[in-house]
């Protein structure tokens, strides 16, 4: 059943016995999906009544990663989508920099549904990140502008700040708690008017300390504060605060949550902004990769988790073992960087000299004008990505991945083989 805080509010569902309110359950099943009825009881604590998607196109929820400066490929990939007239944004579930990338798109749309505004926002936003850090120390040495490398390994500074967040809590290296992302946020982002906005649904994950469950606030409730909660890697800085609560980084429970797309009705298409690699090519040796790794494995965690969940459904869904009218099946796509994203060190993530974030969004945007162009002709039709193999092991022409596939158990003796 959901667990919910003392405010009322659900966070992620324990995955409960099938007929009660499991991921993909609906109440109902509308005609028409783009003009859901209300929902009601634990489902209507996440759909916002109201929400008019800017422009015709086909409305898709957007699952927007964390990731530090390589937020930066999601606006690229935002800006692409907010210039396509195929597709409409209907809602947009984000952790850390994905949750300011949807905050700001949700800035620009509030009100008339401008897109064109929402991308002005989008590029200020970047440029006012680049702008705050220009005297950062934390830049890129002469050999990384000779190879090309975007990563801070050889940066003296970042060595030493690396090495002292493992000796030191932010409590003690910043006991006033500064953060300069709070002063971008605050200034780029008009959170009255993203409460007000009737143009997309936004959900941000952050993670409850004492309790470790996620915890996602809705747009019509964010503040800056939230935006941070959902942004505060607990050894760079202290835990955020609000109510009772505090809160670390949401990609430890949703790096998104996307379960919040499934339980308020809808789209059934969620599109994933992939910026941190499910996979590596080879086992990490050095003390900062294998930590580096372990770091990308859980974040990862919680989307793996909830696409088996997504699996298992439409895996009951077409074997005719759940009644349709009373269930959803969702349709997964995704946007990767590909082996581009994959090359960039973890310490790139703290890079955010303007040319190297420029040089993520124009790939944001080649790779999403690819994947609109090859794909958008099967939103609510059926996935364009294989969930099977993508994200449950499995092999090619399966769905499932051998310890998972009945059809894959062992033969049992035969009377012969007995005797």
């Amino acid at each position: 059943m959901s667990s919910h805080q003392a405010d009322g509010t659900a966070t992620e569902p324990d995955i409960p016995p099938l007929g009660a309110d499991t991921p993909g359950r609906r109440a109902d099943a509308p005609a028409d999906r783009r003009n859901p009825p209300p929902a009601t009881g634990r489902r209507a604590r996440f759909q916002s009544p109201g929400i008019r998607p800017c422009g015709g196109g086909r409305p898709v929820n957007l699952a927007l990663q964390g990731g530090g400066a390589h937020g930066a490929f999601t606006w690229g990939v935002l800006d692409a989508i907010l210039a396509d007239d195929r597709i409409s944004i209907e809602s947009m579930s984000g952790t850390s920099a994905g949750a300011m990338n949807a905050a700001v798109v949700a800035n620009g749309l509030a009100g008339s549904g401008d897109r064109e505004a929402a991308r002005v926002g989008l590029e200020r936003f970047w440029g006012a990140v680049a702008h705050t850090s220009r005297l950062s120390p934390f830049k890129r040495g002469p050999l990384g502008w000779l190879t090309g490398s975007w990563g801070l390994d050889a940066n003296p500074f970042f060595l030493g700040a690396d090495l002292m967040q493992r000796l030191f809590s932010p409590y003690e290296l910043n006991p006033i708690n500064h953060n300069p992302l709070q002063s971008i946020v605050e200034e780029q982002v008009d959170f009255d008017r993203v409460r007000r906005c009737d143009r997309v649904q936004v959900f941000v994950t952050a993670t409850s300390v004492r309790s470790g469950r996620p915890r996602v606030f809705r747009h019509d409730e964010l503040t800056a504060d939230h935006i941070m909660a959902s942004a505060c890697l607990p050894f760079l800085y202290q835990a955020v605060e609000i109510g009772d609560e505090a809160y670390w980084d949401g990609g430890y429970m949703g790096n998104p949550a996307l379960w919040p797309f499934i339980y308020r009705g809808g789209s059934r298409d969620i599109v994933l902004v992939q910026i941190n690699p499910l996979e590596r090519a080879d086992v990490p040796k050095r003390a900062r990769d294998i930590i580096n790794r372990l770091n990308e494995i859980t974040f990862n965690a919680s989307l793996y988790r909830e696409m088996r969940a997504i699996a298992f459904v439409s895996r009951l869904l077409e074997e005719g073992r759940l009644p349709p009218e009373d269930y959803k099946k969702m349709f997964i796509h995704m946007v990767s960087g590909g082996d581009e994203m994959a090359a960039l060190s973890a310490s790139s993530k703290f890079n955010t000299e303007w040319q190297f974030l420029t040089w993520l969004r124009d790939l944001g945007r080649d790779r999403a004008r690819r994947w609109l162009d090859d794909n958008a002709r099967h939103l609510g039709e059926r996935s364009t990505v294989d969930v099977g193999r993508t994200f449950l092991g499995a092999g090619e022409h399966h769905s499932l991945p051998p310890w998972l596939d009945p059809a894959s158990d062992p033969a049992p003796p035969s009377s012969a083989d007995a005797e």
